[in-house]
Parts: C-alpha cells; structure tokens; sequence
C-alpha cells in the first residue's frame, strides 16, 4: 500500500515544468484523471439471497423492504421485479400492486454491513484511493497508476477490479469511469448490470448530450419543474441556451451550477476526503407499537447500533435525535444538544429516552417508524476528565467508554446481537 501512496503523491505533485542545469526546459506529460465508481448491483437484493440461497436465493420477483402486508418502503428490487415498474423508495404496498407476483423480505442490515466493507476491503488492494459514496457506492481515484499497471488500458483496469471483487466477495459490480465524478457516476448507470462503461477524456460533452436532465444527480423536482417550464428538458436543450439566460432565468448561482452538469464537470478530479456529518438508523414497524417497553427495547438496539458506528469513526457526537413516524404518517423528532460529545452507549442511550419520553408525551399514538441520530460528531482524541459529579446530560465517564469498546469488540467477533443491555436485547432471537 505504501508503494500506492508513493506513486500517486510524487506523480501528481511533480511540476509541469523545470529547467535542467543547462537551461533547457523540459516537460512532465500529466494523463488526465481516472475516476472510477464501483456500484454494486441491486446491493440488497443480493445480499438476500446470498443470505437465504433456499428462499429468497430461489426468488426471481424479490422485493428488499417492507413486509409482505405492504407496510414500509422498498430498498431495492430484483431486475426482474423493476421491469414491473418497481424502484427503490417506493411504498412496498404500490410495489405489491404494480408486481402482485414478488416475495418480500426485510433488509439484511447486519449482512449488508459486513458485506459492504468485504467489498471496500478488496477495492483498497486494488485501488490506491477509495471513497465510499454509500453502502453500495464507491469512488476510485486511479490518476497517475498508468505506468505502475504496465500501460493498462483504463476500460481493462475496471474490468479486472470488476472481476476480482466478484471472486472475493460474491457481489456483482459494475463500473463507470471518466474524469470527473459525475461522468464516472452517469458511466456506471450505461453499465448495469455487472458491465464497464469508460468515457475517453475528450468525449465528455458528447456522452452528455444523451442525458435528460432529471439523470443528473442534483436537479430535484422542484428544480426540474423550473427548468420545464422553460422547455428545458434535456442537456442538449440547455446547451442551446445562452449562459445570461440561464442566470436571468434561475439566478446567477443555480445557472452557473447547470452550465458546468451539463457540460460533465462538477469539482476537480481528485476525491476530497469527506467528513461523515451524522449517523443514524430507523426502522419501520410490521404491526403499529404502542407498549412503552417494547418501543424502548427497539430504541436501544438503535441506539447500540448508532453509538458504535460513532466510536468507529473514532470520536464522538454531541447531538441526539429521535425521530417517530405516527400511525397516521405524521412525523416528529426531538434533538438536544451536549456540552462535550459522548461516545458510550449508555450516555446515548440516557439522552435518547429522555427525548423519546418527551415525544411520547406530547401525543400518544401507535407508532410506525422510530429512529434515532448522533450528530454534531468529533474526531477529538483524548477528552478532557470530566467531573466526578458530572450532569447527566454531559456525563460520558471513562468507565462507560471502555465498557462500549469491549462491547463492540465482542460484537465484531460473535455479532451485533452478541452482548448489550437487557432491555437491548430482541427476545425474538432468545430461546
């Protein structure tokens, strides 16, 4: 990994230009940049099956999400059950409708999880800068690697890492890459399922003229409503507009926003290492809760998942939020705020009950959705010691940290559902 690291630092980072001792200038050819994005195809739907290959694993209609009564939301759908006209997010009852023939299944979370970072775990050996866009999703900067992969084609190159990530992992991804994020992004949709599609440098305008405007992520419905009413409907229309008509129409930032989409362009080339700005889960009920304890077992098995998610990242959060979803589809939440960050399951979990009891409070209604955020998160490394006699609010002692470290490691070796408080635990998986 470490040669990776060299290769890509000393090459991009060299001058355009120098002068040798006898004054002759000379020139570093720099190759434009290689963006790949991996995207798993129908990520959860194979994860299902690769987790039930007797049930779901012999379903060709399978629907990821929601339960078979309807309720919830589909999180993705076999091929076979989109050509019916079902998508992701849509209400698992309408999938039902449109495809009255698909078999539903509730989401693998906890395989999803293992097996996203299986497929993370193989790009790193293959790529020496990988950024994951989502669970599913993930950018491969590989500018500057064409001398250290022998003169490798870049189509052969995605089509190698393709290949290997599908040997090691039993997940199926395809692959889209150009110089840009957005046309490695455009690339991969042309690709699915389990294909490579690569836009040559130079070719960019013209692979973006095949695009209608609601393809390019960023220009919602709002915005596409907008630019309809101009008759803008695809990229080719806007290329036909001046750059003041877009500003007089939309305003100077929006306008000059959509003059570079439509052009391929959207920040530089390289991947920018992001911050994670939240973590947080939800889960839609089978049957309404109304029964206090039976939704605090719930929200403690969220809160678990959360606070871990939070110590991995190697710091901690400040804010809490619980959200519930009402049996009438009304949807409230309450955050509050810390002094310092917390990172131990059990100040989470103090915060969380209280904003949930203030909730609950407020109406008391079946609910049909709870979940529950951390924001705010710090990578701080060593705390300040916290006052013996600290608030409640703010109290994340050092004991209750490393009882969370040694909980988390128990649950990377034996699982998710391996320790946890009492009232954490799903009695659905007691015997």
């Amino acid at each position: 990994m470490v040669c990776w690291g060299i290769g890509i630092v000393s090459y991009r980072q060299a001058p355009r230009s120098s002068t040798t001792g006898r004054g002759r200038t000379w020139k570093l050819k720099t190759n434009p940049p290689r963006i790949l994005l991996v995207d798993c195809d129908s990520f959860f739907v194979q994860v299902a099956r690769l987790e039930d290959p007797d049930g779901a694993g012999r379903r060709r209609l399978l629907i990821v999400g929601g339960t078979p009564e309807g309720r919830g939301v589909v999180a993705s759908a076999s091929y076979e059950a989109r050509s019916h006209g079902v998508r992701s997010a849509m209400p698992t009852a309408q999938a039902l409708r449109l495809c009255p023939g698909a078999a539903v299944v509730p989401v693998p979370r906890a395989a999803c999880v293992r097996r996203s970072r299986e497929v993370r775990q193989a790009l790193q050996e293959l790529s020496p800068v990988v950024r994951p866009a989502s669970i599913d999703e993930f950018y491969l900067d590989l500018s500057g690697t064409e001398r250290m992969l022998a003169g490798e084609s870049f189509e052969d190159t995605a089509r190698r890492i393709r290949d290997t990530v599908l040997a090691r992992t039993r997940i199926s991804v395809s692959a889209g890459g150009g110089t840009r994020r957005l046309i490695a992004k455009l690339a991969t949709g042309l690709a699915k399922p389990a294909g490579v599609c690569i836009v040559p440098p130079g070719e960019e305008a013209k692979f973006m003229r095949r695009f209608d405007l609601e393809d390019i992520p960023g220009i919602g419905p709002a915005f596409r409503a907008a630019l309809e009413r101009r008759s803008l409907r695809s990229v080719a229309d806007v290329l036909r507009v001046q750059p003041e008509w877009l500003e007089r129409w939309f305003g100077a930032r929006r306008a000059r926003w959509l003059h570079d989409r439509v052009r391929g362009l959207d920040s530089e080339g390289a991947l920018p290492v992001r911050e994670r700005k939240s973590v947080s889960v939800e889960r839609t009920f089978a049957t309404d809760v109304s029964d206090d304890d039976e939704l605090d077992g719930v929200l403690s098995r969220q809160v678990n998942s959360v606070a871990r998610r939070v110590r991995r990242l190697g710091g901690g959060a400040r804010t809490i939020t619980v959200k519930i979803r009402d049996r009438d589809f009304a949807t409230r939440q309450c955050s509050r705020t810390l002094p310092r960050p917390v990172e131990s399951d059990q100040a989470m979990l103090r915060v969380a009950r209280e904003l949930l009891a203030e909730l609950r409070s407020r109406r008391r209604t079946p609910a049909r959705l709870l979940g529950v955020a951390a924001s705010g998160l710090s990578r701080e490394g060593k705390r300040a010691q916290l006052a013996f006699f600290a608030e409640a609010d703010d109290a994340d002692p050092d004991r209750a940290r490393r009882i969370s470290r040694v909980m988390d490691l128990a649950r990377n070796r034996f699982g998710d559902d391996a320790l946890g408080p009492g009232r954490s635990l799903d009695p659905r998986n007691m015997q």
